[in-house]
């Protein structure tokens, strides 16, 4: 007798009623383009409520949920506490500020599901789509290769690996940098992110390897110290291997000077690395790029697309112009792995081969969508009006006695202060936070506080500079009568 074939009891994610889940979800559609539409209605940043806070420390949930009451919680204590970076007022930090058409194309890509890592599929070919308009933006040949990473901290890393790799061979991955990777020296400004030592912390070089050459007083790296360090290190029977300059350095927005490192990298044989987290997007702007020149004679290239370019986080690159080696740095081979010629297993190299990342969401649709809509001609001009509204605010900081200015504007970053001590410009800064007017941040320059502001996000107007400028004067009259 044949045994009657039964069906296991069926278990799934998706939804009884589609329908349902339809309204829902288009009303959390409208609810968002509405959230971007009025944001200059609401505060830039607001205080969390301990209430909001509380919400988010229950106990894992066992039972189910209702979607509308899930979304109902992010509504009511997610969506109003954000760090702002969407609105014009916030100028703190160097975060893009989105776009609708990025948002929608997140949606696209999140029901796709689609892994990146690999395989034969038209995502990844959207993702070498980018990586060949990159090698176009920046001038490098058909052999250089790209991989989206999370940003430009994880895209200096593997820049460094590769120089790595340059500098000891493939067999590194092997056996470790050893006594070898101890002779090694590379070279960055003092005005270079930290995530470039970071980096050779990680990588098992040390930072110790990592010498911080002098910024000279436009905040560039001092070339004639670069160049000493460099002859001093070879006198001593080290192995300078890696330079690191900076398009759009975090404090000032400094450019240190491109084409003479290029220059000094090619007589030295160095590997020449940019950290362009968002200055090297400068190269679409015919106004800005001549800052830049000298990038396309970079070995690697960090940047961020969802900074000056304005795709939704995350979406950072890397570009390297010896794809073997990039290749050669990271690639592996597994049985559960292997290539074929024909089928889903197709497709070879997968974008894993070049990065860390075997699990990798699709941050190149996003991007795409952001390119193809708005072009490059618009997105340069946009890249150039912050920098003009950065000038705008230097000329205003100058016509001000109350107010100084304490470096150059060289991009679309200002550091100013109140002419009051550093302790009532730490106030006047939390002042404006809490006003929600606008959200600046602070650094340090010649060991005085500055008040930072960084023009990234595209609906930032003249208007917000002003209500900048004036909350500024009238918070520091306010807070300097108040202590008298």
């Amino acid at each position: 007798m044949n045994a009657k074939k039964r069906e296991l009891p069926g278990i799934t994610l998706d939804p009884e009623d589609w329908s349902e889940l339809r309204a829902l979800g288009h009303l959390m559609l409208d609810d968002m383009i509405d959230y971007i539409e009025h944001v200059r209605e609401r505060p830039v940043w607001r205080p969390i409520p301990q209430e909001a806070r509380d919400r988010f420390r229950a106990e894992l949930p066992r039972e189910a949920t209702e979607l509308g009451a899930a979304y109902d919680e992010f509504s009511r204590f997610v969506a109003p506490y954000t760090s702002g970076n969407i609105h014009p007022g916030f100028m703190g930090w160097v975060h893009g500020g989105g776009t609708a058409v990025g948002m929608l194309a997140e949606m696209l890509a999140a029901g796709l599901d689609a892994n990146l890592g690999g395989r034969d599929q038209m995502p990844i070919e959207v993702e070498r789509q980018i990586v060949e308009w990159a090698r176009s933006m920046f001038g490098f040949p058909a052999g250089a290769s790209g991989v989206f990473v999370t940003g430009t901290s994880a895209a200096n890393l593997l820049a460094v690996l590769i120089a790595r790799t340059g500098a000891l061979g493939r067999e590194v991955r092997q056996t470790g940098v050893s006594a070898k990777g101890g002779v090694l020296r590379a070279y960055t400004s003092t005005g270079a992110h930290v995530c470039i030592s970071q980096a050779f912390e990680i990588s098992g070089l040390g930072s110790d390897v990592l010498r911080r050459v002098p910024a000279d007083a436009s905040y560039r790296m001092d070339l004639p110290a670069l160049r000493r360090a460099i002859a001093e290190d070879r006198a001593a029977g080290l192995s300078p291997f890696l330079v690191v300059g900076t398009a759009g350095t975090v404090d000032t927005g400094a450019i240190d000077d491109l084409g003479a490192l290029a220059d000094l990298c090619a007589k030295e044989q160095l590997h020449f690395h940019i950290d362009g987290a968002f200055g090297a997007l400068a190269v679409w702007s015919p106004e800005l790029a001549p800052l830049v020149k000298g990038i396309e004679r970079a070995d690697s290239i960090a940047f961020d697309f969802h900074k000056w370019a304005q795709v939704p986080y995350d979406a950072g690159f890397l570009l390297a112009r010896n794809g073997e080696l990039h290749r050669a740095t990271f690639a592996s081979s597994a049985a559960y792995l292997r290539r074929e010629a024909r089928g889903l297993a197709g497709g070879s190299p997968w974008p894993s081969e070049f990065g860390l990342d075997l699990s990798r969401g699709f941050r190149a649709l996003k991007t795409w969508f952001t390119l193809k809509t708005f072009g490059t001609d618009r997105m340069g001009a946009v890249i150039a009006r912050t920098c003009s509204l950065a000038k705008y605010l230097e000329r205003r900081v100058l016509a001000e006695p109350q107010l100084e200015l304490l470096a150059p504007v060289a991009l679309n970053i200002v550091c100013f202060r109140h002419r009051g001590n550093d302790a009532l410009n730490a106030q006047i800064v939390v002042d404006l936070h809490e006003s929600g007017i606008a959200a600046p941040s602070t650094t340090s320059l010649g060991g005085r506080l500055a008040i930072r502001a960084a023009f990234v996000n595209h609906r930032t107007q003249t208007c917000d500079v002003d209500a900048l400028v004036d909350a500024v004067i009238r918070f520091g009259k306010e807070r300097s009568a108040r202590d008298q």
